[in-house]
């Protein structure tokens, strides 16, 4: 009886050990699908950023970044089945204080200004959240015209009448793990 109480102690351990084990590299799974999920999308999104001009004699280029907030135009759009412009928005709801999420806003047709300087009617309007929980965020650009790496911690394309060479973007989650990528922009456009 000793014999058969001591083996089923070992099995139920065992079988505990091998039961955790499976749910630790579940969960892990389950975190590397959602980065890759996120690299995907955002990496979608940024690398088919395309110098747009307000207008046709403008020679502003619609790409502004800070480090919580990027606002451009792409040539993706998820809304549009993977193809079409798309005013793109991407953003960190959070402060120094509280934890926040890392937000994607897209709006289609690409409607920029008129000639008064208001906003033409709105688009279709699609968000999502890309990230939860995120304690701080940092988007950095890549300068272009630098012959060595030089990462800029904003970028207005109004002034600079070009786009960044990369974006990289850079978090750090509550429970203290960190992600970052750097999205290179596919179009470069020299102007005059």
């Amino acid at each position: 009886m000793t014999i058969f109480a001591l083996m089923g102690t070992v099995l139920y351990g065992a079988f505990a050990l091998s039961h955790s084990a499976v749910e630790r590299s579940q969960r892990s799974f389950e975190r590397s699908q959602k980065l890759r999920s996120v690299d995907e999308t955002l990496g979608s999104y940024i690398r088919s950023a395309y110098p747009y001009r307000s207008s046709p004699q403008g020679s502003a280029i619609v790409f502004s970044g800070q480090q919580a907030e990027l606002t451009f135009v792409s040539s993706f759009s998820l809304a549009m089945g993977g193809r079409g412009m798309a005013i793109v928005r991407l953003f960190w709801e959070g402060d120094d204080d509280r934890a926040g999420e890392l937000r994607l806003e897209e709006e289609t047709p690409v409607r920029i200004a008129v000639e008064d300087g208001n906003r033409e009617q709105q688009g279709i309007r699609n968000s999502m959240v890309v990230v939860e929980g995120i304690k701080e965020l940092r988007m950095t650009y890549l300068d272009p015209e630098s012959d060595q790496e030089k990462w800029e911690e904003s970028w207005d394309a109004q002034e600079r009448n070009r786009l960044p060479r990369a974006v990289r973007v850079h978090y750090r989650t509550e429970e203290g793990r960190e992600a970052q990528w750097v999205f290179p922009v596919m179009m470069t456009l020299w102007a005059p």
